[in-house]
């Protein structure tokens, strides 16, 4: 109980900064997402057994000159491209090899560069990807993977028994993610009635992303910490984990949902 009730306070602590940073301003919201993407890499560093103080400069002119003050169009699309294939292949690393990704510092910068900064410089511009901060926008996306977390863990506690990738992550189960595709159709459906920002159609295509790559996403953290020998990326949030823990799925499929936002936004 203590552990649950500790666990509570944590989790409502995360989300109202993260709220409080969103809708106070663009600004604030990305000072925010620089901090916890800093340590993000400090977490993920240790895992893959880097060190490397170049991939926080990098993190910080990233989220600048793309995320920020726009560089140029096509140097985001590009980089979008990248990080869609390098998130592919660990998604192939996840499922049919050993090691997700092979012991090399190459690689590692890879994988730091076009999958976990790529994330937040992702995740940031998702609000601002028609020119105009759409604070609605992102906080419905944060309430998707929020809503696929809750309602994955709920019914995956009460009624899972088929595991769904056991020997990277006991715990997951077919069940719970049934019951995570049903919670993120549910929030979805609300935050269109709520918002009215994107089609209802729009707002499900979105709920399966979150659901499928934000699994997947999750996944490729907890294989990360099984090839590490640990449990939790951190324990900077009791209960929890670390930063890199609870940020682990919009990482992952931030790349895809801005991808599709341009697409959508190109055909209409």
């Amino acid at each position: 109980m203590k552990e649950l009730i500790v666990r509570g306070i944590s989790g409502l602590l995360y989300i109202s900064i993260i709220l409080f940073s969103m809708f106070a301003s663009r600004e604030w919201f990305l000072v925010l997402f620089f901090i916890l993407g800093t340590i993000t890499i400090y977490e993920f560093q240790k895992l893959v057994h880097l060190k490397s103080f170049l991939s926080y400069i990098i993190l910080g002119v990233l989220l600048y000159f793309l995320s920020y003050e726009i560089w140029d169009e096509n140097a985001i699309y590009l980089y979008g491209i990248l990080a869609l294939f390098v998130n592919l292949f660990l998604l192939k690393d996840l499922l049919v090899v050993g090691k997700i990704i092979p012991m090399f510092e190459k690689k590692k910068y890879i994988a730091l560069i076009f999958y976990l900064i790529a994330g937040f410089v992702f995740l940031t511009l998702i609000p601002f990807h028609n020119g105009t901060y759409q604070v609605w926008l992102i906080i419905g996306i944060f309430i998707l993977i929020w809503a696929n977390d809750s309602f994955a863990y709920l019914v995956g506690k009460n009624f899972g028994k088929r595991k769904l990738l056991e020997r990277v992550s006991p715990k997951k189960t077919i069940e719970g993610f049934i019951g995570g595709f049903a919670g993120t159709f549910l929030a979805g459906f609300l935050i269109f009635n709520y918002t009215q920002l994107l089609s209802l159609g729009s707002w499900f295509f979105m709920a399966v992303m979150v659901t499928v790559f934000g699994t997947f996403g999750d996944l490729i953290q907890s294989k990360f910490k099984r090839q590490a020998g640990v449990k939790d990326s951190g324990s900077l949030m009791p209960g929890h984990g670390g930063i890199y823990d609870r940020l682990d799925s919009i990482i992952f499929v931030s790349p895809f949902i801005y991808g599709f936002l341009e697409i959508m936004d190109y055909v209409s």
